[in-house]
């Protein structure tokens, strides 16, 4: 006797079914690289922003946000000059002997160098000028006389960590 003839729906069903299954695994595991691919992206790109900020925040002032008239006349005038005017130097790009070459720089310009050696850290990337509570308009005549653009009070540092020095020069990269 001969086998009796399945349906042709009995034999699709399964196959079917197995489609429909690996179907939506595909669509699972689509969705978790989506979820890990956007969130490596959105991490890249909140990286990209708060650097941008954080470079906005540190940059002077652009002309015309703020008229160098203004400008000028919130710079209190130097009460010291240059001679009395003392300076500490340290070193916030990591080379060996930087901080030596800078302090020459600013003894060639008139001032008096305190002490000279490393910053905190190694990693500014640009050169800075700071000044004591007082010493607002020696410390704007320094980064005028060194070229240095980003110069602003005490950040990160005592007043007590400077010994009796009026300034401080972060030399950058």
């Amino acid at each position: 006797m001969d086998h009796p003839l399945v349906a042709p729906e009995a034999l699709v069903r399964p196959w079917r079914t197995a489609a429909y299954i690996a179907g939506a695994v595909a669509l699972v595991e689509l969705f978790l690289l989506l979820v890990i691919g956007g969130g490596a992206l959105v991490q890249a790109v909140s990286d990209r922003v708060q650097l941008e900020a954080r470079e906005r925040a540190l940059a002077p002032s652009s002309p015309r946000t703020a008229p160098v008239k203004r400008q000028a006349a919130r710079i209190p005038a130097a009460k010291l000059s240059r001679a009395r005017t003392t300076v500490l130097v340290l070193n916030g790009n990591g080379r060996t002997g930087a901080a030596a070459a800078a302090a020459s720089r600013v003894r060639s310009r008139g001032y008096r160098v305190g002490k000279v050696g490393n910053a905190p850290r190694s990693d500014f990337s640009r050169s800075l000028v700071m000044y004591r509570p007082g010493f607002a308009g020696e410390g704007h005549r320094l980064g005028r006389d060194l070229g240095v653009k980003l110069v602003g009070p005490l950040d990160g540092m005592r007043t007590r960590d400077l010994g009796n020095a009026h300034l401080v020069f972060i030399l950058g990269t």
